[in-house]
């Protein structure tokens, strides 16, 4: 009896690559906002306050 065919380890390395490259990115992302730490609490305090502005802005048109 023939066996069945294992993966080509071709057909995983794409993979592994992919999972690599986005561990990699991740890395550099929280590296980033460790380093920039007032950058960071900054665009997400302002973030913040501009999405509550267009909900309460919403929320007084729509009433």
């Amino acid at each position: 009896m023939s066996q069945p065919s294992s993966p080509s380890p071709t057909s995983e390395q794409p993979v592994l690559e992919q999972n690599a490259q986005k561990d990699s990115y991740v890395k550099l992302a929280m590296r980033n906002m460790v380093r920039k730490r007032g950058t960071s609490v900054k665009h997400f305090v302002m973030t913040s306050a501009g999405l509550l502005a267009v909900l309460v802005g919403l929320a007084y048109l729509t009433r």
